[in-house]
């Protein structure tokens, strides 16, 4: 057995008599995990490929579904700036032969792309099955992961146009991953000796050998990717998701607006609330374009359609293109009607905040 795997088992049974401990302790508060909700939680893709599901898809059923849910924050090929910085670009067939990405040392390439980076596909697999889409994370199928992430393997030229990834040939891909050779465990933060002497780490050494300034210390720094201020508040206030104990805490992104004289958010501040809750904002500001139009667009565009609520409740309900340009309104089939009939009204009357 290896030290990894001694080190491993007895973390699990220290945190298995801990739990246990725990129970005993605060009677009637909490109680195990069943089987069924660790299974729920339980899928982590490792890039050892342990955890990986069964299935598979091609390229073209994932450009159906990439246009469906991806692309109005990553754009059609992946190539977005807008809302996200790109997945897609930088890597060349001369990277995906040696397994490093020249731009990364050259840095001929004006921003580091997702594929540029990433050395696993696991990691691609695992992001995408467990974090997307954005409005409605877990909702893809194995199969539907397998064939969005064929898609853009094959817009990085990683895989030919007609490729079916699936749990069987996904190690062979690995192998075409453009910055697989880039990970290194010769670092200071990886236990163990050196993997270049046949460890499995650094041994504790540091892996930078500056000293501390002392002197005319200042430096300038460039902040060059950071997620918009229309994108933060897309899932809630983080300040309210965030422990209230330790030095850091959440950053406030709500916009609760003022109370009503019950004491309770306006109507319009919770329909703007419940716009932020399902997504919208992500791509729709009140009074200004993002990815989709601005809701006052929409307003002065529907403004006397005596059908403008039904029409408007179709297109949010089903997605739709053409009405705004090419990129695509996604079909938003996470949102419960009556709350779609809700922001329809707000985004009709002027989507106020008050």
């Amino acid at each position: 057995m290896s030290r990894f795997s001694k080190t491993l088992i007895a973390l699990l049974v220290a945190g298995a008599a801990t739990s246990a401990m725990a129970f005993d302790r605060y009677q009637g508060i909490g109680r195990p995990a069943t089987a069924a909700e660790v299974k729920a939680w339980d899928i982590d893709v490792r890039p050892d490929f342990v955890g990986l599901p069964k299935g598979s898809g091609n390229v073209d059923r994932g450009m159906e579904l990439w246009e469906t849910h991806c692309a109005s924050c990553h754009g059609v090929f992946g190539e977005s700036n807008e809302v996200f910085t790109p997945i897609v670009g930088g890597t060349t067939l001369k990277d995906i032969e040696t397994g490093r990405v020249e731009a990364l040392i050259t840095g001929a390439s004006p921003q580091r792309t997702t594929l540029m980076k990433v050395p696993t596909v696991s990691t691609l697999f695992d992001y995408i099955q467990r974090a997307m889409p954005w409005t409605a994370p877990k909702s893809l199928s194995p199969d539907d992961v397998y064939a969005i992430l064929a898609y853009l393997l094959n817009l990085g030229e990683i895989v030919p146009a007609d490729y079916v990834l699936s749990d069987e040939n996904i190690r062979e891909v690995q192998e075409r991953m453009p910055n697989r050779n880039g990970m290194t465990t010769d670092h200071g933060m990886w236990p163990g000796a050196p993997a270049s002497k046949g460890g499995i780490g650094n041994g504790g050494k540091p892996d930078v050998k500056n000293v501390a300034c002392m002197k005319d210390c200042k430096k300038e720094v460039e902040i060059v990717s950071a997620l918009p201020d229309y994108a933060q508040d897309a899932h809630g206030n983080l300040a309210e998701q965030n422990r209230p104990v330790g030095q850091t805490r959440g950053k406030q992104t709500g916009a609760p607006g003022e109370p009503a004289g019950d004491g309770q958010p306006s109507a319009a501040a919770a329909t703007l609330a419940l716009a932020n809750e399902k997504g919208c904002m992500a791509c729709h500001g009140v009074a200004n374009k993002i990815v989709g139009p601005g809701y006052n667009e929409i307003a002065q565009k529907y403004q006397g359609q005596v059908d403008a609520e039904e029409k408007l409740i179709a297109k949010v309900k089903n997605g739709g293109q053409g009405t705004w340009g090419t990129i695509p309104m996604p079909p938003q089939g996470h949102v419960a009607d009556e709350d779609i009939k809700r922001l329809v009204e707000w985004i009709l009357q002027g989507a106020k905040a008050q």
